[in-house]
């Protein structure tokens, strides 16, 4: 196994070019992927194989991920700035419209959510437009929809924008302050409850650390030992390599968009390279 894992965040609109908008260049790796003649998985697939829970073909495969949960990741919306925006699920279903559905019959996207309906809303005033961008209205239609998986991008990221410390007095602005058993359970566990309640009977089995910050904490301890707690079986970090048999399964590497490549080119090299 040798899959790489490609990051995207859809809130990511500066323009209308592939550079400066997650979701123009997320419509265009569809169809250079499908051009490479690569086969796009859903990402469960790639950690069931990891973990030994299945046993599949995975040679020439792509897994895509999304993180923060933004309506953009379901809904086509109007920027106030760049106008109307095509949401990565209406990517895919351009996709399949186009190419058809023999093209990628396994075509999925991981999108992580965060689960505090507080610290969306505040993210969404302070970061965003405050335009409601950060509902979770869609959850339970992208989780039916096939196409998408909802899973565990943290409680509130830690995010610096809220104003209130974190639970023990937790600082905010890094997760690497996520130190200790309290404050674990209450970014991972707390927020597995809130989304699985939300898109049951579905379960959310695999975490992406905010900032692709990794506590030694919850990396080495947490994660591995406390699985009856938060139900997590793997969680994602970034690494800028392909997932291979004998990766961390507590910090499994992604490529991210507009950080590890920003051009067709440049991922096209990417994933030659793999």
């Amino acid at each position: 196994m040798r899959v790489p894992v490609l990051a995207y965040h859809a809130v990511n609109i500066a323009g209308n070019d592939y550079a400066g908008n997650d979701l123009v260049a997320f419509a265009a790796d569809l169809r250079l992927i499908d051009d490479l003649g690569l086969r796009i998985v859903p990402l469960h697939w790639v950690v069931e194989q990891l973990t030994g829970a299945a046993e599949r073909d995975l040679g020439r495969c792509v897994a895509l991920t999304c993180d923060d949960g933004s309506a953009f990741d379901f809904h086509d919306l109007v920027h106030p700035a760049h106008g109307p925006q095509r949401s990565l699920y209406h990517c895919m279903l351009d996709f399949v419209a186009e190419r058809g559905a023999d093209a990628q019959p396994d075509l999925h996207l991981t999108s992580f959510v965060i689960a505090s309906p507080e610290a969306r809303e505040r993210m969404d005033q302070v970061c965003l437009a405050g335009l409601g961008w950060m509902g979770e209205d869609w959850w339970r239609d992208a989780a039916e929809s096939g196409l998408i998986a909802i899973e565990n991008h943290s409680w509130d990221h830690n995010h610096p924008c809220l104003e209130t410390p974190g639970v023990d007095g937790m600082p905010r602005g890094s997760f690497l302050d996520v130190d200790n058993h309290v404050r674990a359970e209450a970014e991972i566990a707390a927020a597995t409850r809130f989304i699985e309640a939300r898109i049951a009977p579905r379960p959310t089995r695999i975490f992406c650390y905010p900032f692709s910050h990794v506590p030694e904490y919850v990396h080495r301890e947490y994660l591995p030992q406390f699985g009856h707690e938060h139900g997590m079986t793997a969680a994602m970090g970034d690494g800028a390599m392909p997932v291979t048999t004998g990766a961390d399964r507590w910090n499994l590497p992604r490529y991210i968009c507009g950080w590890h490549w920003k051009s067709t080119e440049a991922l096209r090299g990417i994933l030659a390279g793999s």
